[in-house]
């Protein structure tokens, strides 16, 4: 007998083929069998003929490796159906963990936790299992971590032969022991500072091992051309595949090169270069404040860049540098101060939800002077969202059949974007159902089965016997955000075991580290 039966549904199974009607077996935690016999052997048996079903999704682009451990039932996760995450993304990651410098360096994308008591990736997946874990975990190996485990707190400059030897020694550990590819962050401190020897010899680690090069390249803005040359360049010098983060064209001037960079990704591949992307379905992002300076500013510790904040010579060359960029994605000049909105300020949180430009007004003071008053004073949390494409672009870039779904799911602050818990449910149902951007298979299959093939995932992402029954039963009509949860999810289960079933939620924490 089986454990479930989910009967005369409309399966959507992760390929991309059309919809077809049959029943699904659920024997443990696999699909045991599909088929349009009339079988009735099982425990639990579900009307499945209005809805949907489809694979769990999978994230391709999150930040949940701190919330994992902050909430491990995972609700913001499983409520929006998505059963697979991939952290460790933008070159920030918690492994190996070697103290402070790293703690300090990645809280305002994955927040704070009290007790870093792992060392190693197998001590950290040890953390996990032991106290389960509501949906499926995949990583990366992040540039930040190896950074700080082979410089020490000194990672704002240039690594030496030996610091890159040392790096390239714990990425191969690292990959031997199942994290999924490498990111890096070039956007970011202290990745922004790696030389190009720095990372071919890192990427060559990964190539060795088969696995993915998952980057956020280093501008997104007024050089995202030569920005994405750069990391197509290393990708064909390497032999990787190529993954890039959140493809998008920052700034109002620069919407106008999205086709030429969708182009670049077409002719690379036609030239060998395995490379894919990822998007979340918002044309307003979120990261930290402090990425709005100037890299040599980045490279400073806390104490260091609240210093020169605070000298009036400092602001003059800074504010010139922001308005005037060379070789780095100034946000400040692209996107304006009033696009640029406080998600949340821990020791100013009268200021959360206002524009730079409020805050001038507030403070009687230019937006940029009111920018470094508040980081010069800022000793907590400090996360901003942006406003950084058109809708237009968002629609074309997320059509293209190089790019798949995911999220960039920020937990750091109390107030986060609402990326982190409708992205799926914005995705489906304004993009397919309202807008028919694209089919529901074409969406699903971004979703799922695209995403389990970049990560090697051989037994998720589809609907097919022996694959594990990570499952999602849904109205695609009905989905719709509502408060932290969302609308029109009727069954979800993950590795068999249910999350959503007869409308009770449940947390079975069957998820596992892939």
């Amino acid at each position: 007998m089986y454990d479930h039966m989910f009967r005369n549904a409309l399966i959507v199974d992760g390929s991309g083929k059309e919809p077809y009607r049959a029943n699904v077996a659920v024997f443990g935690d696999r699909i045991a069998f599909i088929g349009k016999e009339g079988i009735t052997r099982a425990k639990n048996v579900v009307d499945a003929s209005s809805y949907v079903l489809a694979p769990g999704f999978i994230d391709m682009h999150t930040h949940t490796d701190l919330h994992v451990l902050r909430d491990r039932d995972m609700k913001a996760r499983v409520h929006q159906g998505i059963l697979t995450d991939v952290s460790g993304n933008c070159g920030i990651g918690v492994f190996p963990n070697s103290g402070d410098a790293l703690h300090l360096a990645v809280e305002d994308v994955l927040g704070t936790y009290d007790n870093w008591f792992w060392k190693s990736f197998d001590d950290y997946k040890r953390v996990l299992a032991d106290g389960g874990i509501g949906i499926n975990e995949t990583f990366l190996a992040s540039h930040t971590a190896l950074r700080y485990a082979a410089m020490g707190a000194d990672a704002g400059r240039e690594a030496n032969d030996k610091e890159i030897a040392t790096m390239c020694a714990i990425l191969d550990d690292l990959l031997s022991s199942g994290a999924k590819g490498f990111s890096s962050g070039l956007y970011y401190a202290p990745c922004l500072f790696a030389s190009e020897k720095e990372l071919l010899a890192l990427l060559a680690v990964v190539r060795k091992h088969d696995k993915l090069f998952a980057v956020h390249h280093r501008c997104e803005g007024n050089d995202v051309i030569a920005s994405l040359e750069e990391v197509l360049r290393l990708a064909e010098l390497s032999g990787v595949r190529l993954e890039i983060s959140h493809l998008k064209a920052i700034g109002k001037a620069n919407q106008g090169k999205v086709p030429e960079m969708l182009q670049m990704l077409e002719n690379a591949r036609a030239k060998g270069i395995d490379v894919k992307a990822d998007q979340y379905p918002y044309a307003f992002g979120s990261t930290s404040l402090y990425s709005l300076l100037p890299p040599h500013i980045l490279g400073l510790s806390r104490f260091e860049q609240r210093l020169a904040l605070s000298l009036d010579n400092e602001r003059a060359d800074l504010k010139e540098e922001i308005l005037h960029p060379s070789g780095w994605d100034s946000v400040y000049e692209m996107v304006g101060p009033d696009d640029i909105r406080i998600i949340y300020l821990e020791d100013h949180p009268g200021y959360n939800g206002l524009s730079l430009s409020d805050i001038g007004k507030d403070r009687k003071k230019d937006p940029l002077d009111a920018l470094f008053d508040l980081l010069s004073e800022e000793t907590g949390l400090a996360v901003m969202s942006d406003v950084t494409q058109s809708d237009e672009s968002l629609r074309i870039i997320m059509k293209h059949p190089l790019v798949s779904f995911g999220t960039d799911s920020l937990y750091s602050s109390p107030i986060p974007h609402p990326r982190s818990y409708h992205s799926s449910v914005e995705y489906l149902s304004r993009y397919v159902v309202s807008e028919h951007i694209m089919t529901l298979p074409e969406a699903i299959r971004k979703m799922t089965g695209e995403n389990a093939d970049k990560l090697g995932l051989k037994d998720r992402g589809y609907i097919k016997e022996g694959c594990f029954a990570d499952l999602v039963m849904f109205s695609p009509e009905r989905l719709a955000p509502s408060g932290e949860d969302n609308d029109g999810f009727e069954a979800i289960m993950i590795a068999g075991q249910p999350s959503l079933m007869n409308g009770r939620w449940s947390y079975p924490r069957a998820g596992r580290v892939i």
